[in-house]
């Protein structure tokens, strides 16, 4: 067998081993994250994976698979939408917002069009309760 062939083994069968590393360490973590099952059992999974590693994994992934889903999504905690994170202030009340909108529009910053948006908008957030 050519240089090229071993090397092409040797990085094939690293890539299974590492990927199965990463498996049985998904596995123990879900195990100890697991507060259901009791301590022995915990010892009996631990136990298989040292002794039948691939059948072991195969079996707790398809037998705890969705319970692992769901212990790995509550140990991330509350997701929070990143739109919440931009929210622009709410402003104290429409004149303010009208009178911001003609500082802006004197200053030069914004056309006529757009000062006539901005008014529309903060009188219809005075009656829409925005």
């Amino acid at each position: 067998m050519s240089f090229f062939g071993e090397f092409f083994w040797f990085l094939l069968w690293s890539f299974y081993f590492i990927a199965y590393l990463y498996v049985v360490i998904v596995i123990i973590t879900d195990l100890f994250r697991d507060h259901k099952l009791n301590g022995w059992l915990k010892a009996l999974w631990i136990i298989a994976l040292i002794f039948v590693p691939f059948l072991t994994a195969l079996v707790y992934i398809i037998a705890r698979g969705k319970g692992m889903a769901e212990r790995a999504t509550a140990a991330r905690g509350p997701m929070i939408s990143e739109a919440d994170d931009y929210r622009p202030a709410a402003s104290s009340s429409p004149a303010d917002d009208i009178a911001q909108a003609k500082a802006l529009l004197d200053a030069g910053t914004i056309s006529q069009g757009e000062y006539e948006a901005l008014k529309s908008k903060a009188l219809g957030n005075q009656y829409f309760g925005a």
